[in-house]
Formats: C-alpha cells, structure tokens, sequence
C-alpha cells in the first residue's frame, strides 16, 4: 500500500492551460490540411469524468459529421503517440454551433454586424454581461453597439463572448 500512494504522489499533474495549448498546437495542422479552423478547445472535469472537447468551423461553409469524424481520429492518434494528459478522459470534436464562442480579435472582425453576448472580468459602465452588435476592433478594443450607444471594451477583459443570433419564429 505504502508504495501505491508514493507512486501516486509522484504523479506529475499537468495545468488545464497546458493541456489546451499543446492539443491546440497538435490539432492546428490537422484542421489546416482540411481546410478547417480551431475555434476552442476545451478540457474539464464533468460528471462523467474529464472531456477534452474541440470546436472545430470552415469558413464559408460548416462543418459535417465526417469532418468532425476525421479530425477525432486523427487527433485521437496523435494524443495516443504523445501521451501527455494524465487522465482518462473522453474526447469530442464538433461544430461551435449557433452560439459560436468568440476568442480571436479576427472573430470579432469576421463577424462584425453580427449580436453578441460578451462577459467581462470587471463591469463596465456597471455592467459585467452586456449583448450587443459587433461594430469591429479597434487597436486592442472591441466595439460594440449596446442600447444604439457605440461602447469600447478592451479585449483584455472579455472573460467570455458568443454570437447571440436574433432569431425569428
């Protein structure tokens, strides 16, 4: 028993942050040879256990079940070859969906025009969650149009942002 529990501390436990940023950099090639791009990636503890979730999008178009088919084994080999997650954990790959999140500055570009809801690490002008029209980037700002006012909102403090379609039923 004594030497589960040394081996079990001696586990090195790897950061979230990191995980995500070495399967971004595994997955980017992947995506570029399919004309696909990174949108999020994703990795957290659920209910059923860890999950590793990748949103994937095409430009001009979306993406198809065989698109997210083909990635997922791609990617699931190279996570195998690499081992470099230290849990076990489910992995998924899919489209953003209609609430697309938002991290570049170039997605706030590509979908100027287009309603947003935007979560910010500290409130501006007393709001922390604002939706409003993207009106584009500005230098390292966000601008957007909230209550037909034009607001500024770096985009060091956007914790969260998704497209929020207007849809009409």
């Amino acid at each position: 028993m004594a030497g589960r529990s040394a081996r079990f501390f001696n586990i090195k436990m790897i950061d979230s942050k990191e995980i995500i940023k070495r399967v971004e950099r595994i997955v980017e090639p992947i995506l570029t040879e399919e004309g696909l791009e990174l949108v999020d990636v994703e990795f957290r503890r659920e209910r059923a256990g860890w999950v590793l979730r990748i949103y994937i999008d095409r430009r001009g178009g979306g993406v198809t079940l065989g698109d997210c088919v083909k990635v997922s084994r791609e990617l699931g080999e190279l996570l195998d070859v690499e081992d470099f997650i230290p849990y076990s954990y489910n992995l998924e790959v899919s489209s953003p969906g209609i609430n697309r999140p938002l991290r570049k500055k170039e997605d706030f570009e590509r979908f100027r025009g287009e309603w947003v809801k935007v979560k910010l690490m500290e409130p501006i002008r007393g709001r922390r969650n604002i939706r409003g029209r993207i009106w584009g980037m500005e230098g390292e700002d966000l601008l957007l149009i909230v209550d037909e006012q034009l607001w500024e909102i770096p985009h060091s403090l956007i914790a969260k942002a998704n497209l929020d379609p207007e849809i009409e039923v």
